[in-house]
């Protein structure tokens, strides 16, 4: 029942550059723990031809677009024609995919972004994963603390897994998308090719090819 929720069924491993992190991971939030000592160990393999360390354990592409007023706190790698866009806040332990766009006044914690992704406007993405051109809409974020400050549980209708972590943002699959000041809760988990209305508060697992307005008003897509 709870193969929804894994590796396997939510992403396509060859499109970011952290694949060797998900190696025997059952479900994607496993790897959350691990991304800064990742980062420093694949950091040092990256090709001089291709990326440049700029201050301390921080890689950036040299066909990556870094606006000048963006800071990138390490470890973090920032991939192939990815775009830091002003003002951008990368607080650490961040991977950001080739060609993904991270926007004005966009927050990272302890992520990965696949290839494509878009964070462009305003969001908060922490101690999360967002699959292949995964987009979320301006405002929409990711909350990593449960307001009781509890572990996180995930659940899945009437199965719930122990994470046994504190903070877990976002699990988006590949090609979700999130509309405008939405909100997904700790331990959320969003299937493939699902979209998520402007303005809801997510919860729980949102199956993949689904329109999610609110808890009683989801709807599988009769296309995909």
């Amino acid at each position: 029942m709870t193969e929804a929720l894994t590796v396997k069924k939510l992403y396509t491993l060859d499109q970011t550059i952290a694949k060797d992190i998900f190696e025997g991971v059952t479900y994607p939030w496993e790897v959350l723990p691990k991304i800064s000592s990742f980062i420093l160990e694949l950091g040092k393999t990256l090709s001089e031809d291709d990326y440049e360390k700029r201050g301390e354990n921080v890689w950036i592409a040299k066909s990556a677009k870094v606006a000048p007023t963006a800071f990138i706190n390490g470890p973090a790698i920032i991939g192939k024609d990815a775009e830091i866009r002003h003002c951008a806040f990368i607080r650490g332990n961040a991977i950001v995919g080739e060609g993904a766009v991270v926007g004005n006044s966009t927050e990272l914690k302890n992520v990965i972004l696949f290839n494509k992704v878009q964070v462009p406007h305003y969001n908060y993405v922490g101690d999360s994963i967002l699959g292949y051109k995964s987009h979320m809409g301006a405002g929409s974020i990711t909350s990593n603390v449960k307001s009781d400050k509890k572990l996180v549980e995930v659940h899945l209708d009437d199965t719930k897994i122990e994470t046994h972590m504190k903070k877990i943002g976002a699990i988006l699959g590949d090609y979700v998308e999130v509309g405008c000041g939405s909100i997904l809760n700790p331990g959320t988990i969003v299937g493939r090719h699902s979209n998520i209305y402007p303005l809801s508060s997510v919860r729980g697992y949102v199956a993949g090819h689904s329109i999610y307005k609110n808890k009683n008003e989801v709807v599988q897509k009769e296309e995909y």
